[in-house]
């Protein structure tokens, strides 16, 4: 059996990542409304658990996952380790005297509870005692009502988590009114506030960008712009010495890297370098999308047998998300980068191959799984193996994410 797996990131108050809600989908026939949700979760829960392992989607965060009525009643999430998960219950439970009793148990043996989508509802305040948090569809929800009922989950030390937060100005909101946890991308929406110039601190790291988009290599400039900046020195033999390449010796120079790791992965760290300078006063989060995304972007062009030379693919999904790192409109950002007409085309959203690739991740990254299926098509690729791709994405990014937050 194949299963799909996407995530969405809920960040705390200081915009760090607190955990992963999951979604799941079993087999390419249940990406429709006509799937049993309790079917799909056990079955891919089952499957993922085993054999893939939460810890490689979520990296060891916590995980919120939906269950549905017949799961709870049968104590299935009782399967799963109460250290790594949180066991949403959906809005669509019938309650019960037999739900109820169900939840408490759970909840006695160390499971964190979330009532899901609440709609402030006194029907539900049976469950108040057993939940942890309690998330709130801010588009949904009726707004006096929510103002009327913060205080009483407060009263009862219930977290709060805003879904659906898309805007700076959301979160500023739902941050004042009291909530813990917040759900959407925010984050990764650029705060375009008046028009801004590029930083001159951030000059020289679009420098390293445009050496890592150029069809050449040049060494002498790049190793110049290095060299004025001990960091940046620094930060890129760190990343070029990571685990995940195989090499027998410490890499001690960008001379020693360039002719052990060859051009064009030299050229994809000193695009890391560069961004995890960029957005170093942004959510760690954002860098970690961008990361994800190119991954998945160079698996995508290595299946379809896109050019390397410069890494575009990887590139593509590295660069999507300048504008939320700069704060500025991204045609105004690769205006002044000498990036392929096809990038520059791809990042400011015209329909070409290269969009059609952030058009895919970023179905995932919602779990849109009609979208997923379509932009698959679009690109002549079997779901399963895009889904694999974006498995392997999810690994990598986690591992790079590791070498820049420990710095």
């Amino acid at each position: 059996m194949f299963s799909y797996v996407a995530r969405q990131a809920i960040l705390d108050r200081d915009q760090n990542l607190y955990s992963y809600e999951l979604l799941f989908r079993d087999g390419e026939q249940n990406c429709f409304p006509n799937i049993s949700p309790d079917e799909a979760t056990s079955k891919i829960l089952t499957n993922n658990h085993l054999d893939m392992g939460l810890e490689d989607i979520t990296g060891g965060k916590l995980a919120f996952i939906n269950f549905h009525e017949d799961t709870l009643l049968n104590r299935f999430p009782t399967s799963l380790d109460p250290k790594h998960v949180v066991i949403e219950i959906v809005e669509t439970v019938r309650l019960s005297e037999a739900l109820i009793q169900a939840c408490k148990t759970i909840k006695e043996l160390g499971y964190m509870l979330a009532l899901d989508d609440h709609d402030f509802d006194p029907k539900w305040d049976v469950l108040l005692p057993y939940a942890d948090i309690v998330k709130v569809d801010i588009v949904e929800c009726d707004q006096s009502l929510l103002a009327a009922n913060i205080d009483k989950f407060k009263q009862a030390n219930v977290k709060l988590v805003a879904e659906k937060i898309e805007t700076l100005a959301d979160f500023v909101h739902y941050k004042a009114m009291g909530f813990d946890y917040f759900q959407g991308y925010f984050f990764a929406k650029p705060e375009i506030i008046k028009q801004k110039k590029i930083p001159t601190s951030k000059l020289p790291l679009l420098e390293l960008i445009d050496a890592s988009a150029s069809p050449h290599f040049d060494f002498a400039h790049v190793n110049n712009i290095i060299e004025r900046d001990v960091s940046l020195s620094y930060k890129l033999l760190r990343f070029i010495n990571n685990p995940l390449i195989d090499k027998s010796n410490k890499i001690t120079s960008l001379r020693h890297a360039l002719n052990y790791m060859g051009e064009i992965e030299v050229k994809k760290f000193i695009a890391l370098v560069a961004l995890a300078n960029i957005g170093d006063d942004k959510s760690l989060e954002l860098l970690h999308l961008s990361l994800v995304r190119a991954k998945f972007c160079e698996c995508i062009g290595t299946a379809k047998k896109l050019s390397t030379n410069p890494p575009t693919g990887f590139l593509v999904g590295l660069f999507s998300l300048l504008d939320a790192l700069l704060d500025m409109v991204m045609p105004d950002i690769v205006e002044k980068l000498p990036l392929g007409d096809e990038l520059k085309q791809a990042l400011c959203g015209k329909k070409n191959e290269l969009h059609y690739y952030l058009m895919l991740i970023q179905a995932f990254e919602k779990g849109y799984w009609q979208h997923i299926t379509q932009y698959a098509a679009e690109l002549n690729l079997p779901v399963r193996d895009v889904q694999l791709f974006y498995h392997e994405s999810l690994k990598w990014g986690f591992a790079m994410k590791q070498l820049i937050s420990h710095e």
